[in-house]
């Protein structure tokens, strides 16, 4: 089965980014590359528990297991160690990355207390968007109830865009909602 947003892909993005910016060849459209989710634990350093429940929350938004990340240097201020697990990431692509993004467009960001859109200043140099979302509950695989405490995480979408109005364009032509 090819997710939805592919075929929209396909099918209407490529066609429009053509006509917009004047590629002669479709391959020149850039692309989706894909969606790393990451959550950062600071806690976890000190309770395992907590880096434990956030890997489970993360595993059901992502549908993946996520890899721990540790700490790469010592920061004595936060009493954290080279080493110690400091939070959680998963890399999605292909399949997985489309149905990643279509959820969050269509259900997770719609959840947002008083959401008037996505900033359009979070794009980096390179083609790439980045996002923060404040509570890990807008997501409708997560069981309120079984929440023990509010969790933050950041989602970067990497595409093959050169630009900051190409990588704008595909995102919007996808259904991102960007404050206008």
């Amino acid at each position: 089965m090819i997710p939805r947003l592919l075929e929209r892909y396909k099918h209407e993005i490529i066609p429009e980014m053509m006509k917009v910016f004047g590629y002669k060849n479709p391959l020149q459209v850039p692309k989706l590359t894909k969606i790393t989710i990451n959550m950062g634990v600071g806690e976890s350093a000190h309770d395992i528990k907590v880096l434990e429940k956030a890997m489970a929350e993360l595993s059901l938004i992502a549908g993946q297991k996520p890899i721990i990340r540790r700490a790469k240097k010592a920061i004595s201020n936060f009493k954290i160690r080279k080493g110690n697990p400091v939070g959680c990431k998963v890399t999605l692509r292909r399949k997985m990355m489309y149905e990643f993004l279509d959820r969050l467009i269509n259900i997770a960001l719609p959840r947002i207390r008083d959401f008037r859109g996505l900033s359009i200043n979070s794009f980096d140099g390179g083609g790439n968007y980045n996002l923060g979302i404040s509570e890990q509950t807008i997501f409708a695989e997560i069981d309120y109830d079984k929440v023990n405490r509010i969790q933050g995480l950041d989602i970067s979408i990497v595409t093959t865009a050169e630009t900051k109005e190409e990588v704008f364009q595909l995102l919007r032509l996808f259904g991102l909602p960007f404050r206008s």
